[in-house]
């Protein structure tokens, strides 16, 4: 049995894992990789004979929904990319360092992981180190570049000119720490890309060593992760760290496609970027790459790491400007007014959604999101389903809070006051001013309802765009409809460093007046 809890603003997505087959099953070319593949871990001599089973006319391994390419069919792509598709190495290098950046973002959050040193080497690799470190300057990371072997071709004295306009300190090998752990949280291998073969020489030797010293069994202290940019630097691009004492990265960010290597890659965060790759090259090479999300420039490939999560150590340190009596506004109205087109503005992902808590007639508290779809003085009006839990706690306590969190901001609203439905007039307004899918979707949604199954909400649906197929109107139902809440409190909340948040409050008075007073400032437990 299903009990279906669903408000407007319910959403489940669902992600699948993508491991490497096992090489003692390995699976005929003709399995569909669009089936979920469940295999364990390998070690890297696993791997390798797994590689080994494949012929060398076959240079592109495949994980799941994931292509590995070898040297040569990275090289070709590159070729054509820059030929007949008309790219050029200064659009590509900003894409791949943008996607760099945005993986780094997506795991090690600037707050924890704030002084970055990113290594770059003389190639295209190295370009790639710079742009990511410009994105990363500008996304709230501190910087550092070494560059010992600069490149004196225009794209690259540019790169530099940019980073020295942003006040990116330089280092050269000699004026790095002896331990790389003592002056950074994080850093950037970008040394050598796919290209690259042989024995790294001098000063790059010395500086693998370095970062290959962090990782050693013996290295008791907390080391700075290490992200390698498409290619563990010093490793074989298809056979990977073949003497076994090269870097062990914590985060791989592969470009276009993952090189064969990868598949030595056992790190907890592999990412994929570069999202320029055009359907003709898709084809061309047989390549399977996973869809990225929105307007992201970086996708995870791999398993999730599993780790033991310390949830006290999760935390961010808020850094905003001052929310001061003397700047907001004196009526609560307006100041919400304000702040909601700030965060309209900002593009955040459904800045309407708020927490709408309740409180039915046994006294228990139930909180659920819902979408805010209209304010004025008159109050905040969200719709819904009158037989659902929330409608029968209004029904037996018309009072309610609602709580807006806007997060990228580090903003709080939190509105409290009694709550009506709405008129009829402008139930029935807004019931058609939605698409005719919601407007079926409002009819068959029993909320808080017991189900036998999910088929069966799916087949009244189907019943009802069946008999409304020819165009005509959808009438509201009248179990449908919305409710307005009558602010008598408000309370913003702006994130500030050390836990001494920002909260003013709002209280209404009689004849439209309200008082304005500063809380007290909440320090949190956690220090």
């Amino acid at each position: 049995m299903l009990r279906l809890r669903r408000s407007m603003h319910s959403r489940f997505l669902l992600s699948s894992l993508l491991l490497l087959p096992s090489p003692s099953s390995p699976l005929p070319p003709s399995t569909p990789f669009n089936q979920p593949l469940f295999f364990p871990r390998l070690s890297s001599p696993l791997l390798s004979d797994w590689r080994a089973l494949c012929s060398s006319s076959f240079r592109r391994g495949v994980m799941a929904e994931v292509s590995f390419i070898g040297q040569k069919d990275a090289a070709e792509i590159d070729e054509i990319l820059m030929g007949p598709l008309g790219f050029s190495v200064d659009q590509l290098m900003e894409l791949a360092g943008l996607s760099v950046a945005c993986s780094i973002h997506e795991v090690y959050k600037p707050g924890e992981y704030n002084k970055v040193l990113t290594i770059c080497g003389p190639g295209n690799n190295g370009g790639d180190g710079l742009v990511a470190a410009r994105h990363l300057s500008h996304f709230g990371y501190k910087p550092t570049i070494c560059y010992p072997k600069r490149t004196q071709k225009p794209l690259y004295t540019g790169l530099v000119t940019q980073l020295e306009s942003l006040e990116i300190p330089f280092l050269s090998v000699e004026e790095l720490p002896q331990n790389l752990s003592d002056e950074f949280d994080l850093i950037i291998d970008a040394i050598f890309g796919f290209s690259f073969h042989g024995a790294p020489r001098p000063p790059f030797d010395d500086l693998l060593h370095k970062l290959v010293s962090l990782k050693v069994p013996q290295n008791t202290r907390k080391t700075p992760p290490i992200v390698s940019v498409d290619i563990p630097s010093g490793w074989d691009v298809e056979k990977g760290d073949v003497s076994g004492d090269g870097i062990k990265p914590d985060m791989l960010v592969s470009l276009t496609s993952p090189k064969l290597c990868a598949g030595n890659f056992t790190g907890p965060h592999h990412f994929l970027g570069g999202r320029f790759v055009p359907p003709g090259i898709i084809h061309k090479f047989n390549l399977k790459i996973p869809k990225y999300s929105g307007a992201s420039m970086c996708v995870r490939i791999g398993k999730m790491p599993s780790v033991s999560i310390d949830v006290s150590a999760l935390r961010e340190n808020y850094v905003s400007p001052e929310l001061l009596e003397t700047q907001v506004s004196p009526d609560p109205f307006d100041q919400f007014q304000k702040w909601f087109e700030e965060a309209v503005g900002a593009g955040l992902r459904e800045p309407n959604a708020m927490a709408l808590s309740t409180v039915g007639k046994d006294g228990k508290p139930s909180s659920r999101i819902v979408l805010l779809k209209g304010f004025d003085k008159d109050g905040f009006v969200w719709y819904t389903n009158y037989e659902s839990k929330k409608a029968c706690d209004l029904s037996e306590n018309p009072h309610a809070s609602i709580l807006f969190h806007w997060n990228q901001l580090n903003r709080q609203v939190r509105i409290e006051g009694p709550v009506e439905k709405v008129s009829k007039e402008e139930s029935e307004n807004y019931f058609h001013s939605r698409p005719r899918g919601s407007q079926l979707g409002a009819i068959v949604s029993k909320q808080s309802s017991v189900l036998p199954g999910r088929n069966v909400i799916y087949e009244a649906y189907k019943e009802l765009e069946e008999k409304y197929s020819d165009g005509s109107v959808i009438p509201k139902p009248d179990y449908w409809g919305g409710f307005r809440l009558r602010p008598n409190l408000f309370e913003f909340w702006q994130g500030q460093p050390s836990r001494l948040h920002d909260r003013i409050q709002y209280t209404a008075k009689e004849g439209q007046v309200w008082d304005i007073e500063r809380e007290e400032v909440v320090i949190m437990s956690r220090v």
